[in-house]
């Protein structure tokens, strides 16, 4: 029998060799979410990769792949992964509201998590067959690392531009890559399979015409006072959509931006009508900007 190396000796104890009872499982999302507020919350994380916890997947990627590794049956992983997310995401916002001019505002964003959440349940179940190191095993695994791989690319412009911002976020999507493509075959044949079909993908999105869709709340340039019946009507919503998200002294609205571009809107309240222009647009950074000028 062949000596097993001591990277696949590290690889199969920490994938395949934990045991997560559920007291762990509590205790590992509990964690997890006061990890990822503290990022997000002190002054100190902040526009840092860390910070990047509570808004892109990486981290979640890594920490529910932990699970799905070290649990017993397709079932087992599902439900521990589902229930890790199902803690972990809300107390993030739970933990937030201290601190956060929104307050329980900030819940509107869980939204999106709450989906994903749901999401995790079959694709644990599904995703425990990386335990068996075979060719299902790798295209199972393909969505994971063409997810992380799209993350690297997403961010390797604000690397370049504005070294070494984000070059740890960037580090650990590709060490993830490569972990994982190790971890979960046996063969360098499938190892090779995955990387080129990684690099092939790859270069589809470099080629490819960059889509856009993101949410961002924002304030108004003249600060109006928008009351519960202020109307947004946008000339163009084929690049945003924008509603009223907060009212009073803190007036804000949340737009959910479909393509780079400008348009119009403007918000009817009672007789006031408050005309602005929305210019959305990539700066050198590759970072996604939004300016608001009124007319």
């Amino acid at each position: 029998m062949e000596e097993k190396s001591a990277l696949r000796r590290f690889t199969d104890r920490v994938y395949g060799g934990i045991h997560f009872s559920w007291p762990g499982v509590i205790l590992y999302a509990v964690g997890a979410a006061v990890l990822t507020t503290v990022f997000l919350v002190s002054p100190l994380f902040k526009g840092t990769s860390f910070a990047r916890m509570g808004e892109t997947l990486e981290a979640w990627i890594f920490f529910a792949v932990l699970i799905i590794a070290n649990a017993e049956s397709p079932l087992d992983s599902a439900l521990k992964t589902f229930v890790f997310f199902l803690i972990s995401q809300p107390l993030i916002y739970l933990f937030q509201v201290p601190f956060s001019w929104q307050g329980w505002g900030l819940f509107q964003y869980y939204r999106y998590w709450f989906i994903l959440t749901l999401c995790t349940f079959p694709a644990a179940f599904i995703g425990w067959y990386i335990r068996k190191k075979n060719w299902l095993s790798l295209l199972i695994l393909m969505p994971v690392l063409l997810l992380l791989a799209y993350l690297c690319k997403d961010v390797v412009k604000q690397v370049i531009h504005a070294f070494p911002h984000l070059l740890v976020m960037l580090l650990f999507c590709v060490l993830q890559i490569l972990l994982y493509l190790y971890a979960f075959t046996e063969k360098r044949s499938q190892r090779i399979a995955g990387a080129l079909v990684l690099i092939a993908v790859l270069a589809a999105m470099v080629l490819m015409p960059k889509q856009v869709d993101f949410f961002s709340s924002q304030f108004l340039p003249d600060n109006p006072v928008l009351t519960e019946q202020a109307a947004v009507t946008v000339e163009d919503p084929g690049i945003a959509e924008i509603s009223v998200s907060g009212t009073g002294e803190d007036s804000t609205v949340l737009i959910h931006v479909h393509a780079y571009g400008e348009t119009a809107f403007s918000i009817r309240d009672g007789e006031r009508d408050y005309p602005y222009t929305i210019h959305i647009y990539e700066d050198n950074q590759g970072v996604s900007q939004i300016e608001i000028t009124a007319r």
